[in-house]
């Protein structure tokens, strides 16, 4: 069974794919009705997708994967918050950011981090990291 924190990361992910799609869903039973056209299971009750907006509930995988697909995310994105390409090997090329040589403007925002308290620089970190995933899970 999901953990609180899971369902709260969920409904985040549910949320934001949510604004990315065509069609904006502004409401639970929006969201329930839209999900219904598409699914070819049991469908759901406003009250159940208020529930997945809340983070009080997930669904069950089959109704995962109707989002996935209606949604066009990766399920394990949606499921769990890791982007395809993460349990993917990823080959790169060597660049000079990789060797230790850093630019000017590199060396002045490390320094900059380096000089924030903790919990600046967690932050930070933890911002340049959603960002990143959000060019991974939004690109082309």
């Amino acid at each position: 069974m999901p953990s609180l924190e899971e369902k709260h990361a969920f409904a985040e992910r549910l949320k934001q794919a949510l604004t990315r799609s065509s069609k904006k869903i502004s409401s639970a039973a929006e969201l329930a009705l839209q999900f219904n056209l598409r699914t070819t299971g049991e469908p759901v009750s406003a009250q159940a997708a208020h529930k997945w907006l809340v983070g009080t509930a997930m669904p069950t995988l089959d109704k995962m994967e109707t989002l996935a697909v209606w949604l066009d995310v990766p399920l394990q994105w949606l499921r769990y918050g890791i982007p395809e390409s993460a349990t993917k090997p990823r080959k790169r090329k060597a660049k000079a950011g990789d060797l230790g040589i850093l630019s000017a403007d590199e060396a002045e925002l490390l320094a900059r981090l380096r000089a924030m308290p903790e919990v600046r620089r967690k932050l930070v970190l933890d911002l340049a990291e959603q960002l990143a995933l959000d060019g991974e899970m939004w690109a082309g």
